[in-house]
This record gives structure tokens, sequence and C-alpha cells, in this order.
């Protein structure tokens, strides 16, 4: 319970939140582990970056209808602003950052 009110406060704020949902036997989602990295460094405090362990957050995979992973998810101000499932481009994720920052 603690954690899902922990991630509810995350995604409420007015600066973007990017959640990358994954899970640890995803074969994609670890490929993507540097490319996350990365957009972190350039975004420099544009928005937030969590990662959200799909097998160990299952109310919050129920609450936002997380099907498949990696599935990428932007929050502004507790609402969802632009999501992409499967692996995807730093240019993809920077692009959605800035749209929304």
């Amino acid at each position: 319970m603690a954690e899902s009110m922990r991630f509810s406060e995350l995604i409420q704020s007015e600066r973007p939140t990017l959640v990358d949902f994954y899970a640890d036997w995803c074969g994609p989602c670890k490929a993507m582990n540097p490319v996350v990295q990365e957009l972190t460094r350039q975004i420099d405090g544009k928005a937030k970056v969590i990662k959200v362990n799909i097998d160990k957050n299952r109310d919050a995979v129920n609450h936002f209808g997380v099907r498949g992973v990696p599935t990428f998810m932007l929050f502004k101000n507790g609402e969802i602003v632009w999501q992409h499932i499967g692996g995807t481009s730093l240019n993809n994720l920077k692009d959605a950052i800035e749209l929304h920052a």
C-alpha cells in the first residue's frame, strides 16, 4: 500500500514523470536499460524517470493496464500524456518529454 501511495505521489507532479515498466526476465527491457540511463543523463531534470518492476508492483500494472514490457508511460499531473509499448529510441523518449516539459 505504501508503495502504491508513493507511486501516486510521483506521477502527480507538474514536471513530467516517465515510468519504465519492466521485468528482470525481459530481454528487450534489458536492452533498453542503457537507453533509459542515457535519457536520464540528457534530460537533466526536465522530467523524472522511474523504473517499475511489473513482478513487484502488480497494483500499478493492473491499474494502468500494462500488458507488455517494456512499456513507457509519461505522466503529467497524474494523467498519462504519452505511452509506448516495446523498445524505442532515445530520441523518441526525449521528444515525448520535450513535448510535455
